[in-house]
């Protein structure tokens, strides 16, 4: 009884108006129990087959937009499939069981515990078996119906987006976003980071859109999980190009902590990134300096853009940059922007086109490399068949 009522008073103050739960959470990551269904047993004297048990699949769905919804109705985060039927003299093929379907993010990458990747659902109808049904009962099994799969997954969930913004706390990414869209997340004249992405679409005359990812910022040590760390860097790997949002005043990020300039504040993001999936940095990159409206900032834009045009020299000068951290390899700009967000709407639309032309320019060349590298398989499949005739 004691059990009982701590229970229902707990329900009672969670729901009570003005209470806040201090675990409701943009939820990217679950983990599940996924069990299929029991295989239904043969009947030997006449030789009936059992039914095959159901099989757990997953669906990549848009209409679902976290993981909380997939979870909700199941606390236990035990999902399992339905049995299959037994035979029996009325209907000697006994009934397949029903196939549970879970509804996913589109984004989805489904692993093991130890990290192998399953399954990466991207396109909404994408599915995968999570746990296949038993076997139903034939006479190789004597008539036995045959266990379902049962296994653990977990579900990631990486955002799909166009851009990604790219910057450490109090960079001036969240009114940069609500700038370029419609998006409208937290910001304040203190500062604060981002605790969960925000996605804003930017919709074009000609009914173009782009969608722009307002990630959590960085901080140094975030490709080892300090901070947001892999919470933020995993949302990365699915932007199609990178927006590194740079504040031209520089960053401190605690009274203690030295205080970094714009252009070292670039050469970090770059190892972070470096240091997490060297890949990212071959993704089309624009840099953006915010917060141009402050005093001085015209003089320390040109010094930036001075800089980053000469990164390949300047990042050894340890009287700008930390030796520590220089990366191996530099990302490469399209453009250098400077904005203001706040009280320079036609900067805003310049980045909006410029980005815009980058994420056009990167389309042409994936396209460029499928067509070679499709007429280098049919070159290679012409010259298989030669040397046989």
């Amino acid at each position: 009884m004691v059990l009982i009522s701590r229970l229902l008073l707990r329900k009672n103050v969670l729901n009570s108006p003005g209470v806040r739960r201090f675990d409701q959470r943009w939820c990217d990551r679950i983990r599940l129990y996924v069990i299929g269904g029991h295989g239904g047993n043969g009947l030997p004297k006449i030789g009936g087959i059992g039914g095959s048990g159901g099989n757990v699949i997953l669906e990549a769905c848009d209409k679902v937009k976290s993981l909380e919804k997939v979870v909700k109705g199941e606390e236990s985060k035990r999902i399992k499939a339905d049995d299959g039927g037994h035979s029996r003299k009325v209907r000697l093929l006994g009934e397949t069981g029903e196939s549970k379907v879970i509804k996913v993010p589109v984004g989805i990458s489904v692993t093991t515990d130890e990290g192998e990747e399953l399954a990466d659902l991207c396109k909404t109808g994408e599915q995968f078996i999570a746990a296949r049904g038993g076997m139903g009962g034939i006479e190789a099994s004597q008539f036995l119906g045959s266990k379902g799969e049962r296994r653990p997954v977990r579900l990631n969930l990486k955002l799909l987006g166009d851009v990604g913004f790219v910057g450490f706390p109090n960079a001036g990414k969240s009114t940069l976003l609500r700038g370029v869209s419609r998006a409208k997340p937290k910001i304040a004249n203190y500062p604060f980071t981002t605790l969960r992405p925000n996605v804003g679409i930017c919709d074009f005359e000609d009914l173009r859109r782009i969608s722009f990812v307002d990630l959590p910022g960085l901080i140094e040590g975030a490709h080892e999980n300090l901070g947001m760390g892999h919470s933020f860097l995993k949302h990365v790997e699915r932007t199609r190009i990178l927006l590194f949002v740079v504040d031209i005043n520089g960053f401190q990020f605690k009274p203690s902590s030295p205080v970094r300039s714009a252009f070292e504040t670039v050469v970090i993001l770059n190892k972070e990134l470096e240091l997490y999936k060297r890949e990212l940095l071959d993704k089309p990159a624009v840099c953006v300096a915010t917060k141009m409206d402050l005093p001085n900032a015209k003089q320390k834009f040109k010094l930036f853009k001075e800089s980053l045009s000469d990164m390949e020299n300047v990042i050894h000068d340890p009287t700008l940059v930390n030796p520590d951290f220089v990366p191996e390899k530099l990302i490469k700009f399209t453009d250098v922007i400077p904005i203001s967000a706040k009280h320079s709407p036609k900067s805003v639309t310049t980045l909006k086109e410029k980005v815009r032309d980058a994420i056009d320019e990167y389309e042409v060349r994936q396209k460029l490399a499928l067509v070679e590298d499709l007429d280098q398989s049919v070159q290679s499949k012409l010259a298989e068949r030669s040397t046989v005739f």
